[in-house]
């Protein structure tokens, strides 16, 4: 495939992922649900809860319960860094605030989020790679089987 076919596909599958993140964000659940004001109480609750189903149901050893929590916290960070510091409702809405949509805004948008991505996606992918490789065959074959 030509140099510049893989670089446009690489393009418009970035884009569609961010863009599909931020819509996804903008998207709130309120009293109380997903989105909004979610401390960081909240978040690492739920990501403890979401570890010990995880460890439960793959029956996992202290050694690969630690590689999960770090994969999640991982996880977590890059998240956050998507997101940045600013509401990606109020984001997506100034780029139509105007008379005419906000172009230069929005590709400096797409690159803000793509240079996150790219950046934090070494440590995402290792976080990963030792989590998955801490577990034996048969629960590499149930975490095949989940996905």
């Amino acid at each position: 495939m030509k140099t510049w076919i893989k670089r446009t596909l690489i393009g418009v599958a970035t884009a569609a992922i961010v863009l599909g993140g931020l819509s996804a964000c903008s998207h709130r659940m309120h009293r109380g649900g997903w989105g909004g004001d979610v401390t960081p109480g909240q978040s690492a609750e739920w990501r403890g809860r979401m570890v010990e189903r995880v460890a439960g149901k793959l029956d996992l050893n202290a050694e690969q319960k630690a590689k999960l929590n770090a994969l999640a916290n991982t996880m977590q960070a890059q998240r956050q860094a998507l997101r940045g510091s600013t509401d990606p409702r109020a984001e997506m809405q100034s780029l139509v605030a105007g008379e005419k949509f906000d172009r230069a805004k929005a590709q400096a948008l797409v690159q803000q989020k793509t240079e996150a991505m790219r950046s934090g996606s070494p440590e995402m992918i290792g976080a990963l790679a030792d989590f998955y490789d801490s577990l034996n065959p048969a629960q590499q074959q149930q975490v095949r089987e989940f996905m």
